[in-house]
């Protein structure tokens, strides 16, 4: 519902106003005063001010003025009996959505309020997105507690709001692209593109056409012109994934682009302008790949102007039971199942493993955990058998046999709810044979 604050000193008219415009169904507040309006704004959350412009206490235009200085998502509408022009374009001037006169308003106050009821519908549609996008790809959705990720957290904030170049480093798939989001997603570019693209993906020709577009007839099969990633990115952000694979060919049209701002499209003379922020990332010692001669110098120093390194999973080790559970949860409610937590013995199996693809392993491990689970609470018979633990002194492959078996007669009884004579059947075994393996794993 849209609470609209009426203004007004002549109380008769105020209150036949009040019932016109309630029976539209809006809910109206009222007063007489801009002392008292002043009141109510604070205390009340109103959606559109309907103000006389002479009052007791003050002036309506200017007050409109302080309204949206206080309260700028508040439409105001003025109505006065005195119309005269300067009067409407300074209200205009000071914010006012309209400016009606009195005797000509019957007509018109109701559609206006309507037209502004949508503007404010808009306005709140775009603001739910905005905390949408906000949530989905902000740090919010950065998970973990541990200091050396709040630590990448908190540089990511930092330099989210200026347009320095990044570069993030780490490990592959310690999240770079999800930081790259929230950067972009905290910038002064948020409301603009946010481009990502993987330079291993690309041979180098192709590369640079997708980078930065191409003529038609520059290269066989180059029917039309292109638009390259730069231009696609205008007035957002660049995330250029894996910069290290870049080919040394194309990497002084990179460096010209962040020095000058300007590009050549493959095949084309006129020089182009962008203007797009790059954020790039790397699992390689790029230091290194200077010394080696595969990477330039001068390109490492224009990218690397603010560098975050973003932590292994190993060595934040305290975080592998959050991240664990949440995407427990992201998985169950994407499969529909009622998994609601990790049985001690699963979640230690997780805790132990080394996690060489740090978060994006996790992840992968997790989806494929709740695919195979069918109880409300994931068990170690549901995850790969990779990730699991032998015992100090226990023979690796008499161990892994017998948990392979282990796992699989769990997994029978369940599907046969617990009918032993049928997961024998199934199995192949004979029955005696099945009960003397339940005992000694210890399977209840």
């Amino acid at each position: 519902m849209v609470n609209i604050l009426l203004i007004d000193d002549e109380e008769k008219l105020r209150s036949l106003l009040k019932r016109i415009i309630s029976l539209e169904g809006y809910k109206v507040f009222e007063t007489g005063t801009i002392g008292a309006a002043r009141v109510t704004l604070e205390n009340q959350h109103i959606d559109i001010v309907l103000c006389d412009v002479k009052l007791p206490d003050g002036n309506g235009v200017e007050f409109t003025r302080e309204i949206k200085e206080k309260h700028p998502d508040i439409e105001v509408i003025l109505i006065t009996a005195y119309g005269n022009l300067p009067d409407g374009i300074q209200a205009i001037k000071n914010g006012a959505f309209d400016y009606l006169v009195k005797g000509n308003d019957n007509d018109k106050i109701i559609p206006l309020l309507s037209r502004v009821s949508e503007k404010i519908a808009l306005l709140r549609r775009v603001n739910r997105l905005e905390q949408q996008l906000g949530n989905q790809f902000g740090f919010e959705k950065i998970i973990g507690d541990s200091p050396v990720l709040h630590k990448a957290v908190q540089l990511a904030r930092k330099v989210a709001p200026t347009e320095a170049a990044v570069l993030l480093t780490g490990e592959t798939g310690t999240g770079k692209e999800v930081f790259a989001q929230a950067i972009h997603q905290n910038s002064t570019h948020k409301n603009q593109p946010f481009i990502a693209l993987n330079c291993s993906a690309f041979s180098k020709d192709l590369l640079e056409s997708e980078l930065f577009g191409h003529k038609a007839g520059s290269f066989t099969g180059a029917t039309k012109d292109k638009k390259g990633l730069v231009e696609e990115a205008k007035g957002g952000t660049l995330f250029l994934d894996e910069i290290g694979e870049m080919p040394m060919e194309l990497q002084p049209k990179l460096l010209r682009l962040l020095e000058n701002g300007t590009y050549l499209r493959v095949g084309d003379t006129k020089e182009q302008k962008a203007d797009v922020r790059v954020i790039a990332a790397t699992n390689r010692d790029l230091n290194n790949e200077i010394a080696e001669g595969r990477f330039r110098s001068d390109l490492y120093y224009r990218i690397a102007v603010f560098v975050i390194e973003l932590p292994s999973l190993r060595s934040r080790a305290k975080d592998i039971p959050i991240l664990a559970q949440h995407f427990l949860d992201v998985y169950a409610r994407k499969t529909n199942k009622n998994i609601r937590s990790i049985s001690g013995e699963a979640m230690d199996a997780l805790k132990q493993n080394e996690w060489k693809g740090n978060v994006r392993e996790l992840k992968n491990v997790m989806e494929r955990a709740v695919i195979m689970e069918d109880t409300d609470t994931l068990l170690t018979d549901s995850l790969p058998y990779d990730i699991l633990h032998l015992p100090d002194g226990q023979d690796a492959s008499r161990f892994h046999l017998a948990t392979m078996e282990q796992f699989h007669i769990r997994k029978m009884l369940q599907y046969t709810n617990g009918n032993k004579t049928e997961a024998a059947r199934l199995m192949d075994i004979g029955l005696a044979t099945l009960y003397r393996k339940i005992e000694e794993y210890g399977i209840k």
